[in-house]
């Protein structure tokens, strides 16, 4: 089941769900729109030969810091990674789903390839697959909205959960203390 803004504030209220800062103007009916981060990831074409998820081989990266309203290009079929501004996260009891914004998809942005999924006890700064499918550059600014999140409450607990078991989780969630997650019950 899908939550309506009316629950993702209860949920926010009660501490199911992180949005960290949390902004009103931000909640739609369904869903909350997120803001691009300042730091993005770019590969580094003269030191990445191949890739080769297979063998763990993986393309050299750079960082790139950007200031809040400078622009950062995305040249056309270039796919970069760039963060959330917002922290967020769910208990046991909730899942969160990623979609790009029409507008900027109109405009030839990607903004997730695959991972559009965040399970549930999750709590972190998503990173963005951004890719430009246009033919002309395509100009970001940290802080614009860039993409939108749903909510839904799962039928049952989890098993288990995330927290702490990605392979990109500890060092995007060190310093997150949920206010009150979910308990787990014996079955």
């Amino acid at each position: 089941m899908f939550l309506s803004d009316i629950d993702i504030k209860k949920g926010i209220k009660s501490g199911a769900i992180v949005i960290e800062p949390f902004s009103q103007k931000r909640l739609q009916m369904a869903s909350y729109d997120v803001t691009l981060g300042n730091e993005f990831q770019v590969t580094d074409r003269h030191s990445t030969g191949v890739i080769d998820p297979f063998n763990n081989v993986y393309p050299k990266t750079r960082t790139i810091k950007v200031k809040d309203g400078d622009p950062f290009i995305l040249h056309p079929g270039e796919s970069v990674l760039g963060k959330q501004k917002e922290f967020i996260g769910v208990d046991h009891e909730h899942l969160i789903l990623l979609s790009g914004k029409s507008s900027l998809a109109r405009a030839g942005l990607v903004v997730h390839n695959t991972a559009m999924l965040f399970n549930p006890g999750h709590h972190f700064y998503p990173t963005f697959e951004l890719v430009n499918t246009n033919n002309v550059p395509i100009i970001l600014r940290p802080g614009m909205e860039i993409a939108q999140l749903l909510f839904a409450k799962l039928t049952s607990m989890t098993s288990k959960g995330y927290d702490g078991h990605g392979r990109y989780d500890k060092k995007n969630s060190t310093h997150f203390v949920p206010k009150r997650t979910a308990v787990r019950k014996k079955i």
